[in-house]
């Protein structure tokens, strides 16, 4: 009974049972995890290019695959492994995403032979030199955030949910979060990320949106600007692949060394 009511409240329209603003934000976030539950596994490459303020580029090439996992509370797992270029192929990172738990992250190293255990109030940190934090780089379980809906408004050809989420979870970098997400297929079109003093620190900007299976939405591109220091980091994603078989096995620190 329970769970038909549950399914029952993600059908209805929001304004049925929000009463308020912290509702409503929080019904956007359920709807949105829910919209995209059922993919069981994922494979894609990753185009990772870095610009420093005076416009120089860095271009790495990645793989990554991630797999679902339905434990509620829990968010999914995913592996990323560096290509190329030469003094960065084999490097790899790991990580099992939760709701209020720390995130467990682990990142090999090939020039020094050994998994590290990323420490978990150290999630701040630039990945790889990128503008993508080690946390940004988690999966957004619904649990990691207290919500609150700002607004509806156009962004760009789409109508967007304007929703306000702050982590709930320990050693977060960032004080909040406001995340734009189109009110038909509840895709995430924008990001801002504010720091320990309140200020806009990084813009996340998601375009080329494509649709796999006749469910999953993926962004092509995703562009990080960091407004204080100038840099920016893009990340093109290509070739996804649904439903691979990937294993649990793959998805251990020990696994890591073998990754490349």
């Amino acid at each position: 009974m329970y769970k038909l009511l549950a399914i029952l409240a993600l059908l209805m329209p929001l304004s049925v049972f929000a009463q308020t603003t912290q509702e409503k934000g929080l019904a956007i976030a359920k709807q949105q995890d829910a919209k995209n539950e059922g993919y069981k596994d994922y494979t894609n490459d990753i185009v990772m290019t870095l610009k420093n303020a005076q416009g120089q580029e860095t271009v790495n090439y990645l793989h990554s695959m991630t797999l679902e996992v339905t434990t509620p509370g829990e968010g999914d797992k995913s592996k990323l492994v560096f290509d190329k270029p030469a003094d960065v192929k084999g490097t790899a990172m790991l990580t099992f995403s939760h709701g209020l738990l720390p995130d467990d992250q682990w990142l090999f190293l090939p020039a020094v032979k050994r998994v590290k255990r990323l420490n978990s109030n150290n999630k701040s940190g630039p990945f790889m030199g990128s503008e993508f934090a080690y946390e940004d780089l988690s999966s957004p379980v619904v649990e990691k955030f207290s919500y609150n809906w700002l607004r509806d408004e156009p962004c760009g050809e789409w109508q967007c949910f304007v929703v306000e989420r702050t982590p709930k979870y320990e050693f977060s970098g960032y004080t909040r979060q406001i995340t734009w997400i189109d009110t038909k297929e509840l895709r995430t079109v924008k990001i801002e990320y504010y720091d320990r003093k309140n200020e806009l620190l990084k813009t996340l900007v998601q375009t080329g949106f494509k649709l796999y299976n006749g469910k999953y939405w993926r962004a092509e591109t995703g562009k990080m600007v960091n407004h204080i220091t100038a840099k920016s980091t893009v990340m093109v994603s290509s070739n996804f692949k649904f439903g691979t078989g990937v294993s649990l096995s793959e998805f251990t620190s020990d696994d890591l060394q073998n990754s490349h």
